[in-house]
Parts: structure tokens; sequence; C-alpha cells
């Protein structure tokens, strides 16, 4: 703001220059298994033809008005490569426009209980930005009923909502206590977890949750993975964009059924069954979260376990 020299009838004229502000399941490694868009650069211009002169009350302070907080989408849609993701305080915001009854009520305990965030080098990816961009992001810091803990992930990732409600259901019929991939190799198991703890005697489960995180390739996703619907919902759905980012490109150095390349969105969810690219495992699998997805079955009675 440039004063202009002159008093006018107890009013200070100035000049305003404008300016423009112009994851088989949950691996993270080949033994297992975006970029974000720039701000725009700033950039302003000052002319006689973009100042305008205005007078002010010099006694009184001038409070630049807030810009209009941004609608919530009606739904949240599969964001691109390369897309500016919304943060998880933008998604929590918007997810709580809407209300959902709560459909699992086993989940209750672990729907109020947040998460953390991942320890240095989560991801084994030969590209950098998973660690220094994706992994960051992870903390698993939202409550609320199972739906609107999805919602929020499926948003915060930059993910088709449907398709994160089909493919939890597949994963556990959204429930966060499902324990799954039972192994009898002590070394797999998690702290406090270990052979029997859980009801198999000699056996201990290596996948936790409403998406069936596996603890051998997430550890330090522990423990949080297994008593928080959102933290496991938020690591499982990091790992979903950094492949769906193009950031896992040892995929193209294992068995696959096609060259791994960014912006497939089915192909990653076979991946995070099989840990493969568009193998006839990675396939089947996905088969199967088409149907529920088809069917939308997270809205028939059957489903309905509050």
């Amino acid at each position: 703001m440039l004063p202009v020299a002159g008093l006018a009838a107890g009013l200070l004229l100035v000049t305003v220059a404008t300016t423009t502000i112009v994851g088989f399941r949950g691996a993270t490694s080949p033994s297992g298994g975006g970029s974000t868009g720039m701000p725009d650069s700033a950039t302003g211009a000052t002319s006689a033809a973009a100042s305008t002169a205005v007078a002010i009350n010099p006694s009184r302070t001038v409070t630049p008005s807030k810009p209009p907080p941004v609608a919530a989408p009606a739904r949240f849609i599969t964001l691109g490569p390369g897309t500016k993701l919304p943060s998880g305080a933008q998604c929590a915001a918007w997810v709580r426009e809407k209300s959902y009854p709560e459909s699992k009520g086993a989940n209750r305990s672990a729907n109020q209980k947040t998460g953390h965030h991942l320890g240095a080098n989560f991801f084994s990816s030969d590209e950098p930005r998973a660690n220094s961009f994706m992994a960051p992001r992870v903390d698993g810091q939202f409550t609320g009923t199972t739906r609107q803990i999805l919602r929020w992930a499926a948003c915060k990732w930059g993910i088709d909502e449907d398709l994160v409600l089909a493919q939890a259901a597949i994963e556990s019929w959204w429930q966060q206590g499902t324990l799954g991939d039972w192994t009898t190799d002590i070394a797999r198991c998690a702290p406090g977890r270990g052979l029997g703890a859980d009801g198999k005697p000699g056996q201990c489960p290596e996948s936790f949750g409403i998406l069936q995180n596996r603890y051998p390739y997430e550890q330090s996703a522990w423990p949080g993975i297994a008593y928080s619907t959102a933290m496991n919902a938020d690591v499982a759905y990091a790992i979903r964009r950094t492949c769906f980012e193009g950031y896992e490109r040892w995929l193209n150095t294992v068995e696959r059924g096609r060259e791994y390349a960014a912006g497939d969105a089915w192909g990653c969810i076979g991946r995070w069954f099989s840990g493969r690219w568009h193998t006839p495992a990675s396939e089947e699998y996905v088969g199967r979260v088409r149907g529920y997805l088809d069917q939308r079955i997270w809205e028939t009675q059957g489903f309905q376990q509050p």
C-alpha cells in the first residue's frame, strides 16, 4: 500500500495496488506385497489501471474480508496423479457436514481412537517422494462413524469413495477387529500378538483391521493399524496413493501382467492384494471388489450391524 500525499476533508487518500496470488495387502516392498501440484508462483502487478484510489478514515482499522469456505464435494472422486490433495483437516470438516448412522457397532471404540505418525523410511519405494511427501501426511487424526472414517480417507488421498467402501467390505466387512493372514512364523508376529495370543494355537495374524494392513510390511504403523480405524484406513490409502502416483517402479522388476504405470486405479487395487501388477491373483481380487461396488453392498440390509 503506497501513501499518497495530501489530506482532503480529514480523509487520507491512499493507493491500493492489487496483487494476484496467482498397497499383496499393505506390502511396501518388492519382497512383499504424487507428486503434488505445486502452488502457482506468486506474481504481482501494479499499474495505473490496476490501482484503485480509496479514501479511508485514519482512525479506523480495515480488516480484509476472508474468502468464503470451500463447499464440500457431493462425493469424493479419484484425483489424477500430480493433483494437490486436500489436507486431513479440510477433509474432516467436509465429511462432518454429512452424518451417517453407525453400521458396524463393534467399531465404536476403535472409531474414537486416533493414530500416529509413521517412522522414517516407511516406504521402500524407489521414488523418494513416497517418504518425503506421502508418509508425513499419515496421522490417523479423525474420529467418526465407520462410513465417515472411510470417506475421510478417500478424501484425504484422492480416491473414489465408493471404491474405498467396496474394498473395505471385501477386506473385513468393515470390521476393524478383523484378523487375517495367519502365520506360524514368530518373526512375523506383531508386538504383543505372539503365537497363540489371538486364539489360534501356534499361530499369529499378520493382517489387522478394516483394510487388513499387514504388519510385517508396515511395522512403524504399529500399533495404530490395529487399534484405530482411522489409522488403518489412512495408512492403507497412503500406500494406494503411492502406487497411483507411479512411485512403485519396483513393480516392473517382478512378475506382472503388464508394465506398471501411474494412474491405474484398478491396478493399484489388485496390487494391494497380491503385491504384483495385473497378475491373475490381482485380477481375481479386482473382480470381487467390482462385484461389491456394483451391488453397493454397504447399503444392503444384510450389511448393517449397528
